[in-house]
């Protein structure tokens, strides 16, 4: 028999011999009178969890083991004295972390409280957010909690109707503004290509070039404003030759080496402005605008996705086919990206009233012209359908309104 000292310093044995082994202290893992343990036949018998065994009296042979099975905890009794019901998970239905009673009366009420959650949860694992669905959601709980309110009389119920029906107001606020069309749905449906807090950011940016190009003419302005919009997240960005030269024409390579040339933009070292410009899509040139790093101060922040789309806008406008068609140089391209930028959802420029319109020196200035230069260009973009209608330069002030067809540029002032 293997024999050793407990964590008491009694002797223990461990089952294998049959022979009698004197001062083994009865306990659990052993035997009273006799040399074998016994363990419990249950699963995990022998484990420290194991019930103990209890041997026979009046003899010297060892008894049988016996199992004493764990007791499983009754269920909590509910307010009152009765057992609570148990029910797989799952299985209640709910709606804005609340269960919905299988007795609720109407019958029709439950029904729509039910599929209200699900609709709910059907909304959250769409791939994109629709705002329109959203707010008749909210319409629809607004409802359905109300009368739910009603029927049990609880004020948490009201509140909580009254919130949704905010939701609802607020939700549509925002498919209107994001869609620019006004609230009460009066005036045209225009599919805009900004939301009014893109158009913010656009404005932004055109002000950071506005006072920050480091040339004052049209043609440094153009390439800093589209190179800015390239690099503005990380400081970095990718342009091609066609890029390049769609927005500076035969000017390309000579502004881009005077950017270069002032440290406003640096190429990597193994690139020249001249091979820059032959760079291909499936390998354009990398740009770095220091000042835009994020290591400096910035002067504006939006994400990768707001970035991309402003991007694209200024495409857009700069690239517009009537523009290019009239042959519109920096100047004028520049002047329908002010515009754009600065106008209503109805296309007018500028607010309302007397500060209706733009102010001409920030213009001249944004554009790389004189102000008595505008009003030539402002003609220009009449001709090409960019402006509906003569501009007015008077008072110091420039006032027009876009065309019908550039309204989905709008930056929804």
């Amino acid at each position: 028999m293997n024999a050793g000292t407990g964590d008491r310093g009694e002797l223990f044995v461990d089952g294998i011999n049959s022979g009698r082994t004197d001062g083994v202290r009865s306990g659990r893992g052993a035997a009273a009178g006799g040399g074998t343990v016994l363990f419990s036949d249950a699963p995990g018998g022998g484990s420290p969890s194991a019930a103990p065994a209890s041997a026979r009296p009046g003899t010297g042979s060892t008894a049988d083991a016996v199992s004493v099975p764990r007791a499983r905890p009754a269920p909590r009794p509910q307010p009152g004295g009765a057992p609570a019901r148990t029910r797989k998970a799952g299985r209640w239905a709910k709606v804005a972390q609340r269960i919905v009673p299988d007795d609720l009366q109407p019958e029709v009420l439950r029904v729509e409280l039910t599929e209200l959650g699900n609709a709910f949860r059907a909304y959250q694992r769409r791939p994109e957010p629709d705002l329109a669905v959203l707010a008749e959601l909210h319409d629809r709980k607004a409802r359905a909690f109300a009368l739910w309110a009603d029927v049990t009389a609880d004020a948490s119920l009201r509140e909580e109707a009254d919130r949704a029906a905010a939701a609802a107001r607020t939700t549509r606020e925002m498919d209107a503004n994001r869609r620019g069309v006004p609230v009460d749905g009066e005036g045209p449906v225009v599919e805009r290509l900004l939301t009014r807090g893109q158009g913010v950011h656009a404005r932004n940016v055109l002000e950071h070039v506005r006072v920050g190009a480091p040339f004052p003419e049209a043609e440094a302005r153009l390439a800093v404003l589209m190179l800015t919009l390239r690099a503005a997240r990380s400081g970095t960005g990718n342009v091609t030759g066609q890029d390049l030269g769609g927005w500076l024409q035969g000017d390309a390579e000579r502004v881009l080496q005077e950017l270069v040339d002032v440290g406003w933009l640096l190429l990597p070292e193994d690139v020249t402005a001249d091979e820059a410009l032959m760079s291909r899509p499936e390998e354009p040139a990398q740009i770095t605008v220091p000042t835009l790093i994020p290591t400096q101060p910035r002067p504006f922040f939006f994400g990768k996705v707001t970035r991309a789309r402003l991007s694209g806008w200024a495409q857009k406008v700069v690239g517009d086919r009537k523009l290019r068609k009239k042959k519109a140089g920096a100047a004028t391209r520049l002047l329908a990206v002010y515009t754009a930028a600065h106008s209503r959802p109805d296309g007018s420029l500028g607010g309302v009233g007397e500060d209706a319109g733009l102010a001409l020196d920030e213009v001249a200035q944004f554009c790389g012209l004189r102000p008595e230069e505008v009003a030539e260009h402002a003609g220009l973009l009449v001709a090409a359908g960019w402006l509906a209608e003569e501009a007015d330069t008077t008072d110091g002030r420039l006032r027009a309104r876009l065309a019908e067809r550039v309204l989905p540029l709008s930056g929804l002032l």
